[in-house]
Formats: structure tokens, sequence, C-alpha cells
């Protein structure tokens, strides 16, 4: 039998909380999967038998135990910050659009539609390509 790098060896205290995450439904679906897999792990599971019975794969169990050894319970049933994700707009570029859809609205509109304002930022200036796809999201702030 081959030794296994990540032991899963969970606390009282760790156990309840993931029963908790578990039974109260309030947690995300990933969460809740990630506590069932430790659950499992701890009661002696192998990772073949959790990924069967969990439905995912020997991988994710493997990447679930390892988080777990090197983040604690806290980091493994949560998502990570995506840190290096670029994001065109940001809380500059959005405080320009919001001023830019409270002023008047251009000559022959009535009022500013989400193609008119993603291509009047492109013409300030404030970003370099604007999809009027990304504006809507950002239109239930003004």
């Amino acid at each position: 039998m081959v030794q296994e790098k990540y032991q899963v060896k969970l606390t009282s205290e760790e156990k309840r909380h993931l029963r908790k995450v578990v039974r109260s439904g309030r947690s995300s679906a990933q969460a809740n999967t990630r506590a069932r897999v430790l659950l499992k792990l701890d009661e002696g599971w192998t990772a073949p038998q959790v990924a069967s019975a969990m439905e995912v794969t020997e991988r994710t169990v493997f990447r679930i135990k390892r988080r777990l050894a090197e983040e604690g319970l806290a980091e493994t049933l949560h998502r990570r910050n995506q840190v290096n994700r670029y994001r065109k707009v940001d809380q500059r570029v959005t405080a320009h659009l919001i001023a830019l859809a409270c002023s008047p609205a251009p000559e022959g509109h009535d009022h500013w539609e989400l193609r008119l304002l993603a291509d009047r930022m492109v013409e300030l200036g404030v970003v370099e390509s604007l999809s009027h796809e990304t504006v809507q999201p950002l239109s239930s702030q003004f």
C-alpha cells in the first residue's frame, strides 16, 4: 500500500464545523463538497473511494488534502481570490462612467445607451476599449 503524502486528521472542533457547513445549506456547493470530502477522509476512506462516492476526481481529493495541510481548514473550504486577474474596470473607471451617465445625453439621444457610454469612455481616453456588455452590470449603480 502506498503511503499518502497528506494525511487528514481533524480535531473534534473541525469535524463539528464541517458537519455544520454540510447541514446548514448556506455554503457554496464547492465548500459543501470539500467539507464532505474531508469528513470522509477523516473517517479512513481512501482517495479513490471518496472520489467515487463524491463524484469528483482523485486529483480533486488530492488537492483538497494538500490545501488542508498547507493552508488550513478555513482556506480549504473557500475559493481563493484571483490576485493576478487583470480588471479593465476599476473604481476610477466606474467613477468616470457614473459621472458620464449622469451627464446630459449626447445630441440626438434622449438618454444614454450602453453602447454610447462604452464608446464615449473610449473617446475620452479613460480606457483603451470597452464593451457595452462590460458597462451593463455597472449600470445598476447609476
